[in-house]
């Protein structure tokens, strides 16, 4: 990499509003290597930007679309960079995000510093994550309402399928010891290992969603089949036909995040710090499931699940000491599902 001025004002933003913008992979990505870990950085900074725009429940259908279409030709025009961030204004978002968007300008200085290949590969997956994105805001241009179960896996698959595969492919791209053998048994389960989380991001933040982004992601049917609907999924009397509707997605999420642990065990034992940046994340996504299916708090206005800060502390370091084994790796996971997890309880 040439380290240029604009190189370096990048570097300092990006890891600067990582953490700020995303609390699950931000410890992982520090763990990365060199260009692995720029390339990665950027990719979920890019990704971000264009799911705070189809977040966006203030703007238009249209605007957002115009947006996220704009922001694609950034990719072959530093010029529109540049001018993204002013251009981009109008979106309302969290503070975080809206920085982020802000120094649009700086994570495309940044993407233009990877290696060729690794640019390469964060493109296409950012464009097919964009696109899909597009798809969904045109389709429901008063705020986007999953119908049916067949679509939800398509949502799913472009705002984090693609994900799997853009980090997927970094690993094989950028670490000798992520064979192609390694690659193509990752491949099978790469779109799970994006999925899976992504479900659970849903399920603890129903009334966020449509209270704050005027989207609801839990499938019509789902709702209808229970007596229940889009427009009753946060209203008490329906509570319990709602908690019943999410059963579905729960199962969904788990078989996932079986999936994932596959994803896991696939990956090089050697490689440890990629491994120790796929686990964090399904550790994390399991202990919030549990709390999930012990709770009500995501159906009521205002409410969403959380663990506390000190279990994912536990689970960072539970995470770190037990990654090189698969083994130790289930157990850990199978404990964290059952009960809240803390350091001192010892494995039988």
């Amino acid at each position: 990499m040439v380290v240029t001025p604009e190189t370096r004002a990048a570097v300092a933003f990006a890891r600067g509003i990582i953490s700020r913008v995303s609390r699950t992979f931000a410890v992982g990505i520090a763990l990365l290597p060199g260009d692995l870990g720029r390339a990665v950085l950027v990719g979920y900074l890019l990704c971000r930007i264009a799911d705070t725009i189809e977040d966006d429940g203030t703007s238009t259908a249209a605007r957002r679309q115009e947006l996220l279409a704009m922001f694609l030709e950034c990719f072959g025009d530093p010029a529109k960079a540049e001018r993204f961030g002013g251009v981009a204004s109008d979106i309302k978002a969290d503070p975080s995000y809206l920085e982020l968007m802000k120094g649009t300008r700086l994570v495309f200085e940044l993407h233009r510093s990877l290696p060729r290949n690794s640019a390469a590969i964060v493109e296409k997956w950012t464009r097919e994550l964009t696109l899909g994105m597009s798809e969904f805001v045109g389709s429901y241009p008063s705020g986007i309402r999953i119908q049916t179960m067949p679509e939800y896996r398509r949502y799913c698959y472009y705002v984090a399928g693609t994900v799997g595969h853009m980090l997927t492919d970094l690993w094989h791209c950028h670490s000798k010891l992520v064979t192609k053998r390694d690659y193509e048994r990752l491949l099978p389960n790469c779109e799970a290992f994006g999925e899976g989380l992504q479900t659970i991001n849903i399920l603890k933040d129903i009334a966020w969603d449509i209270e704050h982004e005027n989207a609801a992601y839990i499938p019509e049917d789902l709702l209808r089949a229970r007596g229940s609907s889009h427009q009753t999924i946060l209203h008490g009397d329906w509570r319990l036909q709602n908690r019943e509707a999410l059963v579905a997605l729960v199962q969904l999420a788990k078989e996932d995040i079986h999936k994932s642990l596959d994803y896991f065990n696939a990956i090089p034992k050697a490689a440890v710090q990629i491994r120790l940046f796929c686990l964090l994340p399904i550790l994390f996504a399991v202990a919030t499931l549990r709390e999930i299916e012990r709770s009500t708090a995501m159906l009521q206005s205002g409410g969403a699940v959380k663990i506390s800060r000190a279990e994912v502390r536990s689970l960072i370091l539970a995470g770190s000491v037990s990654t090189i084994s698969n083994k130790t790796t289930r157990w850990l996971v199978s404990k964290t599902s059952r009960q809240r997890f803390k350091l001192g309880l010892a494995k039988p």
